[in-house]
């Protein structure tokens, strides 16, 4: 059977001969390979691009750590979410949709070689969401365990576009436990001598717009949504975008706590950023580092009895509280 090549083939594959750089000539084949056309006449081709890709990833990989190449992502916002997920499960065109900007996205698998963090607008915050390569056996960067390992939350996007989706998802998860790391469903205790780090995660089904999607949720919610907080959702009809948003900022465990000086208004437009359970003498601190020393006493506006209602110390802070400080 002819194999058929497109124009576009060709021309990739006149750049992978002209590539003067391992990462161009890789660049190149992944187009040829998203170029070629899938019969049984191209088959020993697609292997051998399979084959030439992998040999170059190594070269890269072998090369950048020899360089001692580290990556790291600062953290940003109110949170840092790690997008974890394998090859093609939309990742990008979820993290380019929740953050209303433009994140390189393409038809054929690995499009992302290197972390990508945008913001996520969330009422009157911003979480940083990092999109991430593909987590998979056949080929993942060696410096992605490493920012996964250091982001507040996991969430982990499973292709409700592929057959194979449970089985894809149990592959991702065994990965990062080979790693040293757990994925949880609740905020772990810090444990400093634990030989594996535990990462709270959001499990998401992505493209649940296309036909079989209901089918293969169903399944995936049988293996594991007993395990994670999970949601169906689609970047492209936007069906439980809002409600995904909603979930990440709760998986954070955060509140926000609005300043108020006495007989000013309330400062609205950047609140402090507390983890759950936070105090009124922790927010004081957080306010300036004195304050907490000399903090007799606070009114509360949002949660108390009544507005303005007096509290100690160690009153409890509840998200969009208000607080006026006394010293």
């Amino acid at each position: 059977m002819p194999a058929n090549l497109t124009p576009d083939y060709l021309r990739a594959e006149e750049d992978y001969k002209k590539a003067g750089s391992a990462a161009d000539r890789l660049e190149a084949l992944k187009r040829m390979m998203a170029a070629l056309p899938k019969h049984k006449g191209t088959e020993k081709m697609q292997a051998d691009l399979k084959r030439r890709m992998a040999s170059l990833r190594e070269e890269i990989q072998k090369g950048d750590k020899k360089k001692g190449f580290g990556v790291k992502v600062e953290r940003e916002g109110a949170g840092q979410v790690a997008l974890v997920g394998p090859a093609n499960a939309g990742k990008s065109q979820l993290a380019a949709v929740l953050s209303q900007t433009s994140v390189e996205v393409a038809p054929y698998p690995y499009t992302t070689r290197h972390p990508q963090p945008v913001m996520m607008p969330f009422e009157d915050i911003q979480i940083q969401l990092v999109d991430l390569p593909p987590v998979s056996r056949q080929h993942m960067e060696f410096w992605v365990p490493n920012i996964i390992r250091t982001a507040d939350l996991v969430l982990l996007v499973c292709d409700l576009g592929s057959a194979a989706v449970v089985a894809e998802t149990q592959e991702v998860i065994q990965i990062l436990s080979d790693a040293k790391m757990k994925l949880v469903a609740q905020r772990p205790l810090p444990d400093h001598w634990a030989g594996v780090a535990e990462k709270r995660a959001v499990l998401i089904g992505h493209k649940s717009d296309l036909p079989e999607a209901a089918a293969r949720w169903r399944g995936l919610r049988g293996s594991f949504g007993n395990q994670y907080p999970a949601l169906a959702v689609s970047s492209t009809s936007g069906e439980n975008m809002q409600a995904l948003k909603s979930a990440l900022f709760s998986a954070l465990e955060i509140v926000r706590v609005y300043s108020k000086k006495p007989g000013a208004e309330v400062e609205h437009e950047r609140p402090y950023l507390l983890p759950h359970g936070s105090t009124v003498v922790e927010f004081a601190r957080a306010v300036h580092r004195d304050f907490a020393d000399k903090l007799k006493f606070a009114r509360l506006w949002g949660h108390g009895k009544f507005e303005g209602q007096r509290v100690m110390r160690d009153y409890i802070l509840q998200d969009r509280d208000v607080i006026e400080l006394h010293t």
